[in-house]
């Protein structure tokens, strides 16, 4: 049964409107997934089929797609507002997700609702420790092992993240190869976990929970970042993770 839907978030970051313009227009990589940039109109093209429908740097974006192109969804639309704080040195931003879900809709809902909050964190943590160093992303998913009820829970046992472990702790994490990772862990709930290392943003997706596989992406802003190296190396870790589960 279709049915409307409307995510809004509202934050303020650490970053200037122009820092935070750039990031959702032409480095999307760097928290979300690479994407091409939006034609720079109303009336432009932007990714996914989707059409620019408001259009005014660094403050307003809206892009809009009538043909979503599965079957879950038949429109999609991305609200981005962007307002000065402090003079110009701070953001304050409105960003809202909207259209309709054709089929499943308390769990497409769900998901979309508790994605956004993963991916408006990632950003905020890029505009603040990375911005605006280029990026080199990849993503990866993990096996049919990985679509278990309780398939998240072994990420964080083969990570050696404590249960008790806080947002915000500093921790010595097991990484691809038997490496030890020194990171932070800014994000962590029973849905995702989110590592930043000196030169990384490593995010793990519980999808397990909307009937997908486990997933891991990589934002490596390293200068020598190689994406089929990292995907490589992490795809060996979480195919691990579920072989022994």
């Amino acid at each position: 049964m279709s049915q409307e839907f409307e995510i809004a978030r509202e934050f303020e970051v650490d970053a200037t409107p122009q820092e935070v313009w750039e990031a959702i227009t032409n480095g999307t990589g760097a928290y979300l997934w690479p994407m091409e940039p939006p034609e720079p109109r109303v009336g432009g093209a932007a990714a996914f089929g989707s059409t620019v429908t408001a259009y005014e740097p660094p403050h307003h974006l809206i892009v809009r797609s009538e043909d979503v192109g599965f079957p879950v969804q038949s429109v999609n639309q991305l609200e981005h507002v962007i307002e000065p704080r402090d003079g110009g040195r701070r953001a304050w931003v409105r960003y809202v997700h909207s259209g309709i879900f054709t089929d499943d809709w308390d769990n497409q809902y769900d998901g979309a609702s508790r994605h956004t909050d993963f991916y408006l964190h990632t950003l905020r943590e890029y505009l603040v420790h990375f911005a605006p160093r280029p990026v080199t992303f990849a993503q990866l998913n993990g096996p049919a092992a990985a679509q278990a009820p309780d398939a998240f829970d072994a990420v964080g046992r083969a990570l050696g993240l404590p249960d008790d472990l806080p947002e915000g702790a500093k921790a010595s994490v097991r990484g691809p190869g038997g490496r030890t990772l020194e990171a932070v862990v800014d994000y962590r709930n029973p849905y995702f976990i989110g590592l930043r290392t000196d030169d990384a943003l490593i995010r793990f997706f519980g999808r397990n929970h909307w009937g997908a596989p486990v997933g891991i992406s990589v934002h490596d802003f390293a200068p020598d970042a190689d994406a089929e190296a990292n995907e490589s190396a992490w795809q060996g870790w979480l195919d691990k993770v579920y072989s022994q589960v």
